[in-house]
């Protein structure tokens, strides 16, 4: 007799797409990827970025306080004139970059920064449906700004902190662990310990 195995997984409810006032609390360094685009293998440094929105409420886990739901979007870490990441910078704090600007910018500076974030929702080639932040611009002139509930969270490769990268989900430590600074990290050689005579007490 055949034993099924079926997904019982909830299905992950999308935040509404929309112009949602935003902050930015948390950024993943996932690492030098290889991924394959249109039958080629292209390699790209990328980064993680989250934000809660705001005004986008809802009670996770029926204790009856609501938090603010969050999306993210994973960028290419590059400055160059044509990258995503810099377009995006660029809308956000509404001027463009200097080139000195954009030779050394720390994006660790968008920490805590508030936004309007544009999201829609998007059908992949398998037919799912997730979320896309399209745009984030500036605060209206003259909107009080918002007030973060959640902490902000920064992870790095090269300041690797263990308990933080257990935190993460199973599919983003998979991608940080399929990364050329993962994969060539140096492996802790371990340490033979002699048995000792085991005491009664």
């Amino acid at each position: 007799m055949p034993i099924i195995a079926k997904n019982a997984g909830k299905k992950r409810e999308l935040a509404p797409q929309g112009n949602h006032v935003a902050i930015c609390y948390k950024m993943i360094e996932l690492g030098t990827i290889t991924d394959t685009f249109q039958g080629e293998d292209v390699t790209r440094h990328r980064v993680l970025l989250y934000w809660e929105l705001s005004n986008e409420l809802k009670d996770f886990d029926g204790s009856g306080k609501e938090s603010p739901i969050s999306v993210s979007k994973e960028f290419t870490l590059s400055m160059n004139e044509k990258s995503t990441l810099r377009k995006m910078l660029e809308s956000w704090r509404g001027k463009a970059f200097t080139k000195d600007e954009a030779n050394a910018f720390d994006i660790t500076k968008l920490m805590g920064i508030p936004c309007m974030v544009n999201v829609i929702h998007v059908t992949s080639g398998t037919g799912n449906q997730y979320e896309n932040v399209s745009s984030i611009t500036p605060l209206p002139k003259g909107m009080e700004k918002p007030t973060a509930v959640n902490k902000t969270v920064e992870f790095s490769i090269d300041g690797f902190d263990q308990a933080l990268f257990d935190s993460f989900p199973d599919f983003i430590k998979d991608k940080i662990n399929s990364s050329a600074e993962m994969q060539n990290k140096p492996q802790a050689v371990p340490v033979e310990v002699e048995e000792e005579e085991e005491l009664p007490f």
